[in-house]
């Protein structure tokens, strides 16, 4: 067995080491132009060349839960592509969540500022039944992060495009439940996966939907949002604020007005790392079970192409 190693923007050596410890009676190198043929391939952001190459694989690994940059590529045609469905991301994205909703909720950026003035500040408490979060998108990482912001007694909501059940979740789905889901949305969560029917999901229609006063916490892709109808609606006051993660262009462009918008809180990409040692652990468990016979299809986190996750 060979596996082959592309992932661009990555340090391969510890990936390599990894995967050789996990397998140490089989070939497991870095991709160059020309290399031989590989039976899987761990990849992110791979170049078209490679994929060309490698007509052969049986499965690709995507270090990442996101695929939709890889669906765009040609892609080998008996090849499935399998995504990362946790490996220690669900815990930092409910981390990143919930505290972007506390930090808004609790006025903590509004105290922040003062302090930087001296200025000695007391806001009236909210109620939380004043601000239900709905979470878009119920997958591996929207689970986790609709159950632990239920942990703190917000009413949570959750839509997906087929129907899921999650305890202690008011879940909507579908384009029949996208309108009632948004009118009892107050803090909007976009984790979609980045799909054509997801793409520009968050803009003025949708957005205008929320509450009165609603908020805006985007750690998907930057392409669910229309930047400028974000800001419009700020602007106009009927949204409070937004906490971003992701973006159209990353790096964020230095002229982009999110930069220093008093609403706008930035982050760099950094809501749910890839964490090596527990991504590794996971495909090798995978290619072992597909070398031990078991089929493909019944692996976790095997993408389907025309859904686009």
């Amino acid at each position: 067995m060979k596996i082959s190693f592309c992932c661009t923007d990555t340090k391969a050596e510890p990936w390599l080491a990894g995967l050789r410890a996990a397998f140490p009676a089989d070939a497991v190198e870095q991709w160059v132009p020309g290399a031989e043929p590989a039976d899987y391939a761990v990849v992110w952001a791979p170049p078209q060349q490679f994929l060309d190459e490698q007509p052969q694989l049986k499965a690709l690994f995507n270090i990442g839960a996101g695929v939709d940059a890889l669906l765009k590529l040609r892609l080998p045609p008996s090849a499935a592509v399998v995504r990362l469905d946790d490996a220690g991301m669900s815990v930092q994205m409910a981390e990143y969540v919930c505290h972007a909703v506390i930090r808004h909720f609790r006025e903590f950026d509004a105290y922040e500022a003062d302090v930087k003035l001296g200025k000695w500040s007391y806001r009236r408490p909210q109620l939380r039944a004043d601000f239900p979060v709905g979470v878009m998108g119920l997958g591996v990482l929207g689970e986790r992060v609709a159950r632990a912001l239920a942990q703190f007694d917000f009413p949570v909501r959750g839509w997906s495009r087929s129907p899921r059940e999650v305890p202690g979740v008011q879940c909507f789905s579908g384009d029949a439940g996208f309108h009632d889901f948004l009118s009892a949305t107050r803090i909007l969560v976009c984790l979609l996966p980045l799909t054509p029917g997801t793409e520009n999901i968050m803009n003025r229609q949708t957005l205008s939907r929320l509450r009165p006063g609603g908020y805006v916490i985007n750690v998907a892709r930057g392409a669910h949002l229309v930047d400028e109808d974000l800001i419009a609606l700020i602007d106009s006051g009927h949204l409070a604020g937004a906490t971003l993660d992701v973006f159209r262009t990353e790096p964020l462009p230095a002229e982009h007005v999110f930069w220093k918008h008093p609403k706008v809180t930035v982050t760099p990409h950094t809501s749910a790392r890839t964490l090596r040692e527990e991504s590794i652990a996971q495909i090798a468990g995978k290619i072992a079970a597909l070398q031990a016979g078991q089929d493909i299809s019944s692996l976790a986190g095997v993408v389907d192409p025309k859904k686009g996750y």
